[in-house]
């Protein structure tokens, strides 16, 4: 028995460690509304927990890689913030589908005009950001959390593959392959095909309308001889019956 409550009691101490020590794991991280494929565009979401318990998070600055630069980024309205879309011009200017572009999107900042995210709680700051790039499998990007008593933590700190996870990682958004047709030479290799099929479904079609009409006409002349039994037979009958009422009478 004393073994037993010793035991209940290193259980509860243990669950009791890991719930005071779970905010450690917490930070500030970006995740894709479905997909964020390469040469696309994509809606992410920079999740922000709040990890202390006598302030506020009132400030998130999130910094945008120049060496993948992105030409359009967009955020979403957030209540209770202000945002600000920072570009930058860049060192060397690069193609992007054709298109040479000198300047871009080098930080996005939000500032609480509220409270902010209060302890206990976390916010989600949506963005549109493309066209993604496609000569790499990831997109990382450092960012800074601001308190409301002035401290400042930076994830900043970039994932080595292979290797423990850092104190404070920078979020990293994991580009997927890119779709198919993105460029639309898919569309256009398969345009005789797709007009073949469009043909074929089309002499179905037309097909299934005229077995319907003729199944239609069938089911027509069906009922009219039926109904034409009925009233033959009816006015067989009316005429025996009205026969008997003349010998009766």
């Amino acid at each position: 028995m004393k073994a037993s409550r010793i035991a209940a009691a290193g259980a509860v101490a243990a669950s009791a460690v890991f719930v005071l020590s779970a905010p450690a794991f917490a930070h500030v991280s970006v995740t894709p509304e479905g997909t964020a494929a390469k040469g696309g565009y994509a809606t992410v979401n920079f999740k922000v927990p709040n990890e202390r318990d006598n302030a506020s998070t009132t400030k998130l600055e999130v910094n945008f890689p120049t060496e993948h630069p992105l030409a359009s980024v967009m955020p979403a309205p957030v209540d209770g913030w202000k945002v600000e879309v920072t570009k930058s011009k860049l060192a060397k200017p690069v193609e992007l589908h054709g298109e040479k572009i000198d300047e871009a999107v080098s930080k996005v900042t939000w500032t609480a005009d509220g409270k902010g995210i209060e302890p206990g709680y976390f916010q989600k700051f949506p963005l549109s950001i493309g066209a993604l790039p496609e000569n790499t499998d990831e997109l990382v990007f450092k960012a800074l959390q601001t308190y409301s008593n002035k401290e400042v933590v930076r994830w900043i700190e970039v994932p080595q593959e292979g290797q423990e996870e850092p104190e404070s990682p920078a979020p990293v958004l994991a580009l997927s392959a890119a779709e198919d047709g993105h460029h639309g030479s898919a569309a256009s290799d398969s345009g005789s095909g797709d007009a073949e099929d469009a043909e074929a479904a089309s002499n179905e079609t037309t097909e299934d309308a005229a077995a319907a009409s003729s199944d239609t006409s069938d089911t027509t002349a069906r009922v009219l001889g039926i109904v034409g039994i009925v009233v033959g037979a009816a006015g067989v009958a009316y005429g025996v019956l009205a026969g008997r009422r003349r010998s009766d009478a």
